[in-house]
Formats: structure tokens, sequence, C-alpha cells
């Protein structure tokens, strides 16, 4: 795992300064400590900062093909890199290492840029072409390595592993983007289709782009798409048996490293599961670890426990307490954009537990999206059978003013918290699940702003990207069409950038074997009845799972990797709600109305109303925006 950083002229291939690129690199020295390199030609400089995973001594960057036609920088890992050295070796190429970097430009070289499907694994890359004269930015397919650009006033484009490289460059200008508000304070992140910086864009998900000197930058290209319309035949027993051989390749092909490798552990299915195939597949007891929380209700630590004896594993545990608190500013630096998924601060706190002891850890994550085993699926599934029993017509009117009028009761039994149910069966399909899956609702959102923000807002609607995306899904069912926005826009935008983050903040690799892209089109394709099971979500891979773990770990109720933050908001860090309304970094956008802020604060720290999710979105875009420099 490592980061990249490059320079590269569109206009006229004039010379680059090494030292901007020094400096980018610097910026994100945390993602590669073990070593550096800079290469720079008329028009072009590569930037690399590694972490020693495969090959350990040799496979420096940037690095040159067999040639010397081609240069390329590269974070992530290719899991089938010997196999595919092994045809390009067959074909006439050379190698010289026996790293995976050299296996992407011999690919490159070989089939250009129809080389991308035949990559496995987590990836992004640039590859410069001498011959060509051309930059080819690449994107793995799920989004687990980030990639960002921007376009400057010297004609350059500049690309980088995380925005502060970009930020490291005295041309990029830091204004903030008010769509980007309206998504973060909708989202609780800012999604890959924006950027909270004005003119910096992210490569999206399984895309290139190609580009060449004295051309104008092209539009992204996709290269991968996951596709639901299609339903797999066979009997479930059947089923059940290509999962498992197919959950067995994805966990073994990611154990490949020559530094420690270890596993996070939450007792949840997902994590259990991946251990439980690691455990069968190491002759030594697999390395794991997991963070528990002061709050009897949401701690798991109890189950990751029971799983850890079940494996034998070498298991070690830690605490996360209002006290971590007092490093929400570094939390904020890592992500530079605001980044309100509180779970960051223990996600965060077990990758530096595993890094002192691994390298590499692999996690559960992907298995929620691909096979619907959040709640939120099962009421999508629920709500659409009710929306095809009653036309829109009186759907809309009846069940849109119940909403309207029905309490947001947070304090009372979950059957009795109707409100957000009744709104989102009044609207459609995909409005209804933008509901589900956004933090801060649009009724609430507009009473936060001040009339200048509501001005430069206009009319944009951050659910309508998500809402456009489910309409033109590849699907057949409202289920298919949620998990597809899953994979494409929350996925990429919230888990794998917190992943990305806070693994990397202490130079850890962190790997996602649910997240095989074979996994991945295998669980599209599945029945939904193989998805979800009467008021259980991951059907078919809970069941083959039965083999290896107890039901009290497959079957009990889903947690999640909750944070306290209510709890918190109401006892030690009640100042701390108190103060965001008038905070120094939000008080200088003049963006929303300080008294309501004060005034919500207030009502959750009475317990009259839960506000703990919209306080974090608040004091995280508060860090973010102070890091950044933005209206200082």
């Amino acid at each position: 795992m490592c980061g990249i950083a490059g320079i590269f002229h569109l206009t006229t291939a004039k010379p680059v300064d090494p030292a901007r690129l020094e400096r980018m690199c610097d910026a994100i020295a945390h993602r590669g400590p073990d070593g550096q390199g800079v290469w720079t030609a008329p028009g072009v400089a590569l930037g690399h900062r590694r972490l020693s995973i495969i090959d350990v001594a040799g496979s420096p960057q940037p690095m040159a093909s067999s040639d010397g036609r081609a240069m390329l920088v590269f974070n992530g890992e290719i899991y089938n890199y010997r196999e595919l050295r092994a045809e390009l070796r067959a074909g006439g190429a050379m190698f010289h290492t026996d790293g995976d970097s050299e296996v992407i430009l011999a690919a490159y070289q070989r089939w250009g840029v129809d080389c991308l499907p035949r990559l496995h694994g987590m990836f992004a890359f640039a590859i410069y072409d001498l011959e060509k004269r051309s930059l080819l930015l690449a994107r793995d397919r799920l989004g687990v390595k980030p990639l960002f650009t921007a376009q400057l006033s010297d004609g350059s484009l500049i690309f980088g592993s995380e925005l502060k490289a970009l930020t490291a460059h005295p041309l990029l200008r830091r204004e903030a983007d008010p769509l980007a508000v309206e998504d973060y304070l909708t989202w609780g992140y800012v999604p890959d289709s924006r950027s909270i910086l004005k003119g910096v864009n992210k490569l999206p998900a399984g895309h290139y782009q190609l580009l060449r000197h004295d051309a104008p930058a092209p539009a992204p290209v996709q290269w991968w798409d996951v596709s639901f319309a299609e339903r797999r035949k066979g009997s479930a027993a059947d089923l059940e048996a290509e999962l498992l051989h197919l959950l067995r390749e994805a966990v073994t092909s990611r154990m490949v490293a020559d530094v420690p490798l270890g596993a996070f552990l939450s007792g949840g299915v997902d994590s259990s599961s991946v251990v439980a195939l690691m455990a069968e597949a190491s002759a030594s007891p697999v390395k794991t670890c997991s963070i528990g929380f002061d709050v009897a209700a949401l701690d798991e630590t109890g189950y990751a426990e029971q799983v850890a004896q079940r494996f034998h594993t070498d298991h070690r545990a830690r605490t996360v307490s209002p006290d971590d608190f007092a490093a929400v500013d570094a939390l904020a630096g890592m992500f530079d954009e605001p980044f309100a998924d509180a779970s960051a601060l223990p996600t965060w706190r077990v990758c530096q537990l595993a890094r002192e002891t691994v390298t590499v850890a692999l996690s559960g994550d992907g298995a929620d999206e691909a096979f619907a085993g959040y709640r939120r699926h099962l009421f999508q599934r629920n709500e659409d059978r009710v929306r095809g029993l009653l036309p829109q017509g009186l759907r809309g009117p009846l069940l849109g003013g119940l909403g309207r009028v029905w309490p947001k009761a947070d304090w009372a039994p979950r059957p009795l918290r109707a409100k957000s149910t009744l709104q989102s069966l009044a609207a459609s399909s995909e409005a209804g699940y933008a509901r589900a899956l956004s933090v801060t609702p649009p009724e609430l959102r507009d009473t936060l702003y001040s009339p200048d923000f509501l001005r430069l807002r206009g009319d944009y609607r951050a659910e309508d990207d998500l809402e456009a995306l489910m309409a033109r899904a590849p699907a057949r069912s409202g289920l298919d069409k949620a998990q597809y926005a899953d994979l494409k826009f929350w996925l990429p935008g919230d888990i794998l950038t917190k992943v990305d983050r806070t693994s990397m903040a202490v130079s850890l690799e962190a790997r996602e074997p649910l997240l095989d892209h074979r996994l991945i089109e295998f669980a599209a394709s599945l029945p939904e009845n193989l998805r979800t099971h009467g008021r259980q979500g991951k059907w078919l891979m809970k069941q083959t799972m039965r083999r290896y773990l107890p039901d009290d770990v497959l079957f009990r109720p889903k947690q999640g990797f909750v944070t306290p933050i209510a709890q918190w908001f109401r006892g030690p860090l009640a100042g701390a709600a108190r103060e965001i309304g008038s905070s120094a970094a939000l008080a200088r956008t003049g963006w929303f109305d300080a008294p309501r802020l004060r005034s919500l604060a207030e009502a959750h720290i009475a317990g009259r109303s839960d506000h703990s999710r919209l306080l974090w979105q608040m004091l995280m875009l508060d860090r973010s925006l102070a890091g950044l420099g933005v209206g200082a």
C-alpha cells in the first residue's frame, strides 16, 4: 500500500518543478514510510511513497517498464499478479522484480487500457507512456483506493491519493463548494461525484482517464459495472457451494504478503467469516484485534472474544471512551474533507492496535452491501411491497400527510417511531431509499441554513444524484436498485473512505476480501429470497457459514460499529455540543443559523431528541474547514 501524486501539463510539455511534487508526496508520507521517489520528464512528474508489502527489497517506484517506454506509480495490491506474470512471460515479457507493480506495466504494454479487467485487486495508479505522450489514470472496480484530481491555472492537472497531496500545491484554490456542503449534510460525507473544494474531482470507482499533452482533459471512462439484472439459477445447495468456493478464494488470495498479516474482528458475521476462513487456511494462529466501548449496550467485544477462542486466534482488544474525543482534530485531518461517520474513531483505534503487530489486516467490509445485510434493505423490500398495493396518487397524499403530522419521537419504542416510514412510503422507491440512506433529511437541513447559504445552494438537492443512479441501475427490483446504490455511492464515499484513511494514517494496509469483484458479481445475481429471508439479510452467506460459526453470531440482531456519541454528547461532551453553533470556522462561513444549532444541542442534552449525528456532523465540518483553511 502506498501513496501516489503527480503533475501533468495538458497544454504544453513545459518543465515541472520537482520540488512541488516532493511537497505533495511529503503531505502523504504516512501512506508510505518505507521509501519515496520522484521522476520527471518534459510536461510530467510522478511521485510515490511506499509501504513495503510484497517484494520488500525490490520494486521501487516510480517504476520503469523493462523497455523504458512507460513509467508507473501505483497504490494497492494486485492479487492475481503471479498468474498474470506467467501469462505475460509466456508471451515474451521480461521481469526484473518479484512484485505486482512490474506486472501492471507489462499488462498495460500488452493490452493497453484493456489490461484493467484482467487486474484482480484494489488499485489507483498512473502510467505515463513516453511514446504516446499520454497519462493513464485508473481506479479499481469498487473504489477501495482513492484518487483526487484538479486542473490548475498553469494548464496542469495534478493528482494524488488524498486531498492533502493536492492542497500542498501552491496553485490549488481553497474555496469551498456549497453544493458539497449540502451533500455532506445529507449523507455525512462528500460523495465521489463532488469535493469539498471547488475544482477538485475524484476519479470514480471502476473508471479510467486517458490524458494527452496539447488536448483538454477528457471525461473519465467507465471500465467496470455490476449488474443486478440477471438471476442465477440452481439449487440453494449448489449456490451455497459456489459461494463457499468464492469466499475461500477471496480470503486466501489476500493472505499473500511478505510482512506480518492479521485481521479485524468485531464479532459480527462478516469479520468472523473472514477470520474463520483465514484460520482454515493458516498454519499458525491468526492475529486478530477488536475495539470495544465504555457503553455496555454498544460493546461487541464479548462476541469477538467468543470467535477468537473458537479459532484459537492471537487476539487483543481495547476500549474507546470519551477521552478519545481529544483526538478529534487528528481524526478530521485524516479525511481532509468533512466526514461524519462516527465509527471512524473506533476504526482508527483498531487500526492503531493492529499496526502494533502486523502491517496488513483483512477486514469484513462489503458483505452488507453485496448480500443485503443492512436493516434498510429489509425495509426497502417491505416498503416496495406496500407501494405495489397502493397507487402513488393515493399513497402520496395519504401517507405523506400522516408523515408530516406524526411526531418525531426519538424517545419512543421503535414501532411507534413511524414518521420516517410514512414519509418514505409516500415517495417513490428511489426517493424512499434516499431518505433511508440520508443522515439529515431535507426538511431539517433547510432549517439549519442561513438565507445567504440558501441562495448559494439554489434549487440543488443532494438526493437527486442518488435517485437518478437508482433509476438507471441495471436492476429488476427496488432491493436491487438499493444495493446497486450502496455499491456505487455509499460504499466508496463512506465505508471505503473510512477504512482507507484510518488505516493509512497509521501505515497499515487494509484488505477487503468480501469485495472481491467475482464475489460481488455472484451476490448481485442471487434471487432475492437468497439475499433477504423473513427478517434476515445476507441469508445465503449466513447459511454457508453455519459450518464455521454458531447461530448466536450469525443470527443475532445486527448492531454495526456504533460509537456512543449520543450518550457522550449528553455527558462528558455536552460542553462541546453547546459550542458547535458558535465555533470559529463555521461562524466565518455564515452558512448556518447559529441560534438554531444551539437549540438543537440543548434539546439533545436534555434528552428530548436525538441530534447526536447532526451534532457530530457539524463538529467534523467545523474541524475540516479549519484544517483546510477555508474561509480563514
